[in-house]
């Protein structure tokens, strides 16, 4: 009986000797919305945008407004106008609002010119961003840095564990 005891006591303890130890991950988190509110170049490409997306948008606007105009016209005129004149004011018509809904596609649609602007702003701006957080973590041994700003579940976070202002800092804004 004795030795049975001490040998799952042997057992016990080198089981236990090599089982994994579990480590807690290194983690950290970073506010994107502020490290991108407190960047100048960010703000200026922001500005950029909104410039050219308000150009854009006149420009749409312009050619509604000219088909408005031609509808308008039309309606008054039509009573006085022959079956031919009808059809061809109608076609003038017709094409002034798809070349306004083109315009606006090739502006503002999917893959549109407000996208590809957006795009040659930003994505240099967010790749420094996201360079500067890798290279943070790397030797600070974060094994995982969140987004906080992203993430509404979370309800406080221990400045210790934020390290925007170190992002911000070597992004030279502060």
């Amino acid at each position: 009986m004795k030795r049975r005891v001490i040998l799952l006591a042997v057992l016990a303890l080198s089981a236990i000797a090599f089982v994994p130890k579990a480590q807690a991950q290194k983690v950290a988190f970073v506010d994107l919305q502020y490290i991108l509110k407190n960047l100048p170049q960010y703000e200026t490409a922001n500005e950029q945008l909104t410039m050219v997306s308000r150009r854009w948008q006149r420009e749409v606007d312009a050619l509604n407004e000219e088909a408005r105009v031609l509808q308008s016209n039309y309606q008054t005129e039509q009573i006085f106008l022959s079956e031919e004149m009808k059809q061809k004011r109608e076609a003038e018509i017709l094409a002034k609002e798809k070349e306004a809904m083109e315009a606006k596609r090739k502006y503002f649609g999917k893959d549109g010119e407000l996208f590809k602007k957006r795009e040659a702003l930003l994505k240099p701006i967010q790749d420094e961003i996201y360079t500067v957080i890798q290279e943070i973590a790397q030797e600070k041994h974060y094994d995982v840095v969140k987004d906080r700003s992203a993430d509404p579940s979370l309800i406080y976070i221990s400045s210790k564990m934020d390290i925007s202002d170190q992002v911000l800092q070597r992004l030279g804004a502060k």
